[in-house]
């Protein structure tokens, strides 16, 4: 049947939120991305991978969001998260715009968000 889809009514986002976040390919274009010099692409090129990146931001946010919540209010990983938050928050509301430099941004938000994901997934050192 073409034309049809199913909606799944989820408002409290419960569906994707133990589903792990396919990192690979959005890694490999972060790297892609940053590693630019005059890409020479078009405005609708750029906005277009812009709009990937702002879109996998979004969902690395969320689980950032996520673990932060899971953490003991006096563990400082957690306040740490919660700036990166902020700061996401803040850049993801700036318009896309069909440049390299806006991708870029982008790409930078993706790198920054999985950094502090690792570190609020990663154990701490045993206290000696």
């Amino acid at each position: 049947m073409s034309g049809t889809h199913t909606v799944l009514y989820d408002p409290h986002g419960l569906a994707d939120a133990e589903l792990p976040l396919d990192r690979a390919p959005y890694e490999a274009l972060v790297t892609a991305v940053l590693a630019w010099k005059d890409p020479n692409l078009t405005p609708c090129d750029y906005e277009q991978i812009a709009l990937q990146l702002t879109g996998h931001a979004r969902a690395v946010a969320t689980d950032v969001q996520r673990h932060a919540a899971a953490l003991p209010k006096n563990d400082g990983r957690g306040a740490l998260a919660e700036v990166i938050l902020r700061e996401a928050a803040g850049r993801l509301s700036a318009p896309l715009e069909g440049t390299a430099r806006c991708a870029q941004n982008r790409a930078r938000l993706v790198r920054a968000l999985y950094q502090r994901l690792d570190r609020l997934t990663e154990p701490l050192p045993a206290a000696t």
